[in-house]
């Protein structure tokens, strides 16, 4: 199904083009160091595509936990190094907390992208 297509079956939620769960099949990791100063695995969450030059990779948290920040900087450095080696598609990610997601209640993933940082949920912007 083309792009216009999907968008006309589902009407005021046409910024997403598709979206994976990064599954076992899928294996999309990153290595990190961990709090404990460990070398480990970091599995996002999810992969978002918005067109066919951008892609936003989720990553979820119900509560906070010790390596949350360090994953996120590591995702962020792929970002940065991963969009100066190529151009074809532009990667973003972003994180999102249950708290912000609860208090905000966005209603498409545009509107999710726009909640404010202030609520633990932010998008960084790598473009």
């Amino acid at each position: 199904m083309d792009t216009q297509a999907r968008r006309r079956r589902n009407p005021g939620h046409n910024d997403v083009v598709s979206y994976a769960r990064n599954y076992l099949a899928v294996h999309f990791k990153l290595d990190y160091v961990n709090h404990s100063g460990d070398i480990s695995n970091y599995y996002p969450d999810f992969m978002v595509k918005l067109s066919d030059r951008r892609i936003v990779i989720v990553e979820t948290k119900g509560r906070e936990d010790l390596d949350a920040p360090l994953k996120m900087a590591r995702l962020r450095q792929w970002c940065k190094d991963v969009n100066r080696v190529q151009a074809d598609v532009t990667y973003d990610f972003v994180y999102v907390d249950e708290e912000g997601f609860e208090k905000y209640r966005p209603a498409s993933f545009e509107q999710l992208l726009a909640m404010p940082p202030a609520c633990s949920t932010a998008i960084i912007s790598i473009a």
